[in-house]
């Protein structure tokens, strides 16, 4: 009993990233959204609204920083590697119900990036688009300079998985997971707040975990 206690906790960590990968390509294939009820060992569900979406490397990955800003700018993974990183240890809490306590993110913070950019007077938002070609969501200015708002390039203190929106992905700490866009590929600076994917379809446009969509969850901040 004791030598198949020890073998469990020795194979534990690698029957759950066999897991995550296999829910993970499943979800990448699975037109029906059903893979996404289906939780891994480390409490994720897998959610997509595209049939299928393009896997990103450090050679063809791209995130663009456009709209109201003086310096529009183009960065590379290894761009972004190079800048300053924050690491935050929040739980996550998808609307849906489900939630996975002290989940470390790291990665810049997107106030940094849109400093480096020189937001222009009279913008009032910022707008994210995402290369599975469908996801879009949005941050007032003063919600996206928050200092626990990152572009995340680590999860769980390893590089964002492809199933998990890599290789980089945003992480909006006090909000619903929905607004953690997966799959990051374009920032923009706006005039006004633009309803993203799932605000569009009744989701509320700001979402503060547990004073938004009818939930009465405990604050992950």
């Amino acid at each position: 009993m004791l030598g198949l206690g020890a073998a469990g906790v020795l194979t534990a960590p690698y029957l759950q990233r066999g897991l995550e990968t296999f829910l993970g390509a499943a979800s990448d294939r699975d037109p029906t959204g059903l893979t996404g009820l289906l939780p891994n060992g480390g409490g994720f569900r897998y959610y997509s609204v595209a049939t299928s979406v393009p896997r990103k490397g450090p050679e063809d990955y791209r995130l663009t920083v456009d709209g109201l800003v003086d310096r529009p700018t183009t960065y590379t993974l290894d761009a972004l590697r190079k800048l300053p990183q924050t690491r935050l240890v929040r739980d996550v809490q998808c609307v849906t119900g489900w939630r996975v306590p002290d989940t470390p993110f790291e990665g810049v913070r997107l106030s940094r990036i849109l400093d480096a950019a020189g937001v222009r007077p009279g913008a009032k938002a910022v707008r994210f688009t995402c290369f599975d070609g469908t996801y879009t969501e949005s941050l007032t200015m003063e919600q996206a300079r928050r200092a626990d708002v990152l572009v995340a390039l680590k999860m769980q203190d390893k590089p964002v998985e492809h199933s998990h929106g890599g290789p980089v992905r945003l992480y909006v700490a006090p909000m619903y997971f929905y607004k953690s866009a997966k799959w990051l590929s374009g920032i923009s600076v706006t005039s006004d707040v633009r309803p993203g994917y799932w605000e569009e379809r009744g989701y509320d446009v700001d979402a503060w975990v547990g004073r938004s969509n009818g939930r009465t969850d405990t604050p992950t901040v």
